[in-house]
């Protein structure tokens, strides 16, 4: 078997909204179709990808570098032992061939990108869920299709007051979500514990609130932020300040008690080590947020969590940012703590298969082989325009 043809495309998933640190005005992201030449009820198995909100698309990147390198690869050399199927593992290490350590920028996000499309058409191939796949292969070999998932929202909108924003926050509660998030750090303190305080008082007993910084912060004001946050029950505060800067991180917490979370915009297992060596993040409370579709993919992930269970970090301590697919199934193969979800925003990129409800913050993943992206009709309809081209 062999690759055919990987396509890439870039789309847009703009939007009005800002957090503490970017607007999305002109956001995009890179949708890749992996064509391979197995077939399947009378068609080529394709696989697909795409990257997380916030880091634009990488066509030029993957079109350049990554699709040449795997394209003019003796076929034979990317697959597994049984020679019917594709060996990520493999595919990765062509792709990152003659590209030197460190320095890991946008291409942890093209790789990325590709290597989930490449880890759909493992699945597919199989003929199964990707998250059975993984169960088996790097778990226990039973997969918790359950999986803990929460409302990622809570921006600054032009014109949102706060009646607004507790009608949006309202609509994820009334969806069945039980933990919600909301951005700060865009606005004074005295502007922000006003929109915090407006969600805490619509949020029923048993329900929480996460609010997120996105790395605006010197250690000052995050500070400042922590003493006055510690009087709220709240989820997680996540992102206080620059994501490279562990020593912010270790010294926020000796002024939050509470749990803290911070990791989407490390894109490589040697930064999330670094984090966890010197960012003075703790095991029993805190949160990681790493986002396999910006670092370099599942076959980096999987390096990432045998160095956190080799410092002490169970993987439920894990719930990846991006709100997509891929990081559910990996919650539900490899046992992660959840995901992030927008059930709003990013669409048709983001939320899960038609049908899949939310229940008390969890959902229920479906028996779809791959990923499941041809479970969700306004996406795989973006998805089979570039596969069947």
């Amino acid at each position: 078997m062999r690759i055919v043809d990987i396509r890439e495309v870039t789309r847009p998933i703009s939007s009005p909204i800002r957090n503490a640190y970017i607007d999305f005005s002109k956001m995009t992201l890179s949708l890749v179709a992996v064509v391979t030449d197995v077939i399947r009820d009378g068609k080529p198995v394709v696989g697909y990808g795409f990257n997380s909100n916030g880091r634009y698309g990488q066509g030029s990147l993957i079109r350049e570098r990554f699709r040449p390198r795997i394209l003019e690869a003796a076929p034979d050399s990317l697959l597994d032992e049984s020679g019917n199927n594709l060996d990520p593992h493999q595919v990765w290490a062509c792709m990152m061939s003659n590209e030197k350590p460190g320095g890991h920028g946008e291409r942890s996000v093209a790789v990325g990108t590709v290597d989930m499309a490449i880890w759909d058409a493992v699945a597919k191939i199989e003929g199964k869920p990707l998250y059975q796949l993984l169960a088996e292969r790097y778990g226990n070999g039973t997969p918790k299709r359950e999986v803990f998932v929460y409302a990622a929202g809570g921006y600054y909108w032009p014109g949102q007051d706060l009646q607004a924003l507790k009608n949006e926050m309202q609509g994820y509660l009334d969806r069945g979500y039980k933990v919600v998030k909301k951005k700060i750090g865009g606005g004074s303190l005295a502007d922000d514990l006003k929109r915090i305080e407006a969600v805490l008082s619509i949020l029923p007993a048993g329900c929480k609130l996460a609010v997120d910084a996105n790395g605006r912060f010197d250690l000052k004001t995050a500070v400042e932020y922590a003493k006055v946050l510690s009087q709220y029950d709240l989820f997680w505060y996540e992102e206080a300040g620059d994501p490279l800067d562990y020593a912010l991180q270790a010294e926020l917490a000796n002024h939050y008690q509470g749990p803290m979370a911070t990791g989407e915009n490390l894109f490589s297992m040697q930064d999330a080590r670094n984090l966890i060596r010197y960012g003075g993040m703790r095991a029993d409370r805190d949160w990681l947020q790493f986002d396999c579709a910006l670092s370099y993919g599942l076959v980096e992930y999987l390096r990432t969590l045998d160095m956190l269970k080799e410092h002490g970090w169970s993987p439920s301590r894990c719930i990846p940012h991006g709100g997509h697919q891929m990081s559910l199934a990996i919650a539900a193969g490899l046992g992660l703590g959840g995901n992030e979800s927008y059930p709003d925003l990013f669409q048709p990129f983001g939320g899960f298969p038609d049908g899949v409800q939310v229940k008390d913050s969890i959902v229920t993943l479906p028996e779809l082989p791959g990923i499941g992206f041809e479970g969700k009709a306004d996406l795989y309809a973006e998805m089979k325009a570039l596969g069947e081209a």
